[in-house]
């Protein structure tokens, strides 16, 4: 069973930068892909960047000049580095594991969920 553990969460200033991580307990499988979603309140889960296994990445779009989305060698741990976060950014940050699809930003693609970490941006 893997595992996924988010952290870095918090309370942040808007313009202000916030790194988020995921560590995983074990890999999913030989080949994976990572991913950040997110939740708001009130509002569906929406996707944030994914990296594959050959560390291709790819963003929301409205999220591209922002956010960066990273793992390392291994892939055991996952970041995202939130440049610039808006108040519009607040919500619940999860991180994802799998290989069951293709499509990296459709949360079908993944097995594995951590719990989420909560990020407000205060204005």
């Amino acid at each position: 069973q893997v595992q996924l553990v988010e952290s870095g969460g918090g309370l942040v200033q808007a313009g202000a930068s916030l790194r988020l991580s995921c560590a995983a307990s074990a890999r999913p499988s030989a080949h994976y892909n990572l991913a950040w979603f997110r939740q708001a309140p009130g509002k569906e889960r929406e996707f944030v960047a994914a990296i594959t296994w050959g560390s291709a990445t790819t963003y929301a779009g409205s999220l591209k000049c922002r956010f960066i989305i990273s793992s390392d060698d291994a892939k055991d741990t996952l970041f995202l580095h939130m440049n610039s976060p808006e108040p519009e950014d607040t919500s619940v940050y999860c991180c994802a594991a799998g290989a069951s699809g293709r499509i990296v930003s459709s949360t079908g693609t993944y097995e594995y969920w951590g719990q989420g970490t909560q990020v407000t941006v205060s204005s």
